[in-house]
């Protein structure tokens, strides 16, 4: 395992976003955690959305007087093959698992369980990657602190036998933490606890932009900001259907025929199927006007995330398995009207007909995306409550402040 550099952040930057109350409210309740030492271990340190909060969670446990850190896995391509595997099957997608995979996977956890130091009173393991290591630790010290795997995934409807595989692992942890209550296991043998994830609003993603210089950004791809246009924000996945949304958009376009869709990626280290989904909604994409497929290889960065966002017409998740979605509310809190799947997480963000439609079906999302592109003071009216539902729910300080109350409750 290696340490993570990390920029040094300050609580009180989120005071014009949170108020200076709650501000305060985290101070108090640091207070009693002062000096507690927090590890977090997760695959990557850069490429999907659980890299993004913890570039911001951990510099702020650290300004809250937590010695907190942030480690990431020693592995290679091969164990992310293995892992992404892993990953689908817990969200639902079958596929063969042979046992040069449990080795694979056994032995990269191993080899970082090697590295670790035992001195952390709270350690958070996030997915399925990093989950076997407690298990090759030596607990003899008495120094190993509380342990909890944080689930980011869509648990629904997992293949039976990965859960089965990683609730085999979960033996050596004091608790689990999910996004919503729907994706705790019945049979989880440890206390589960609820703690959605949050946007920052200090981060480039986020940060206030003009339209006039969103939609300068925008040009610089070949984007036409004076016509209307579609976008999601996703990793190229099948859970993404990034598929759907190109046909979505084509049954919309029939009514709008200047419309345009734009549909932006970062390929993820830990994914390797990424280029793969890319490809195949490049070829869907193939010959059409108005469609643009971008990545970071295309030199679309956060800044650039955030202008499309700020510049777009509809903004779409059309997910059909989502963990909770961030990309979801960082258009909410641009005020953007989101059309999006009826799954996972994204219903917590999006109450469906007051800041967004939540949709089941690539027909549905078209019909959607027309009534709010003929309608802009419906665009405004769910743009005005998305953004308060962000404000006073999946912002940072909520989410560091879900932290706090978990360790108090494991106890030191």
């Amino acid at each position: 395992m290696k340490a993570v550099p990390l920029p040094r952040s300050s609580l009180d930057d989120y005071a014009p976003f949170v108020g200076f109350e709650a501000v305060e409210v985290l101070r108090a309740e640091a207070s009693d955690l002062e000096g507690s030492r927090v590890l977090h271990i997760s695959s990557t340190p850069y490429g999907g959305g659980v890299a993004e909060l913890l570039y911001t969670i951990v510099p702020l446990m650290r300004d809250l007087g937590l010695d907190a850190d942030w480690f990431v896995l020693d592995r290679d391509d091969d164990f992310f093959t293995v892992t992404k595997i892993l990953h689908n099957a817990l969200q639902g997608m079958g596929a063969e698992w042979v046992p040069e995979m449990t080795e694979k996977y056994f032995a990269v956890n191993e080899a970082n369980a090697e590295a670790f130091l035992n001195d952390y009173e709270f350690v958070i393991v996030h997915d399925p990657q990093p989950a076997a290591i407690p298990m090759f630790l030596d607990r003899s010290s008495g120094r190993l602190g509380q342990w909890v795997w944080r689930c980011h995934l869509d648990l629904s409807a997992p293949v039976v036998e990965a859960w089965r595989f990683i609730e085999g692992l979960l033996d050596h942890y004091s608790a689990a933490v999910f996004t919503t209550a729907a994706y705790i296991p019945e049979d989880l043998g440890i206390p589960g606890f609820i703690i959605a994830p949050s946007i920052d609003p200090t981060s480039p993603k986020n940060i206030p932009l003009s339209l006039e210089i969103a939609a300068s950004v925008v040009a610089r791809y070949g984007v036409d900001p004076a016509k209307p246009y579609l976008l999601q924000v996703s990793r190229f996945d099948p859970w993404k259907d990034p598929i759907g949304v190109i046909e979505a958009y084509l049954l919309a376009r029939a009514a709008i025929p200047d419309l345009q869709l734009v549909l932006i990626g970062s390929m993820a280290e830990d994914d390797p199927e990424g280029f793969y989904y890319f490809q195949k909604a490049s070829r869907r994409a193939e010959g059409l006007d108005g469609v643009f497929l971008l990545t970071n290889a295309h030199g679309i960065g956060n800044v650039g995330v955030n202008a499309f966002q700020v510049a777009a017409d509809v903004v779409l998740q059309k997910s059909i398995r989502e963990g909770f979605g961030l990309t979801v509310s960082e258009a909410l809190w641009k005020g953007k009207a989101v059309v999006a799947g009826n799954v996972g997480g994204i219903p917590l963000q999006v109450s469906d007909g007051t800041s967004g439609f939540l949709v089941d079906s690539v027909e549905e999302c078209a019909e959607k995306v027309l009534l709010l592109l003929n309608d802009p003071g419906l665009r405004e009216s769910f743009g005005r409550a998305g953004r308060e539902t962000v404000r006073r729910g999946f912002l940072t300080t909520r989410h560091v402040l879900d932290y706090l109350h978990l360790f108090k409750s494991l106890g030191r």
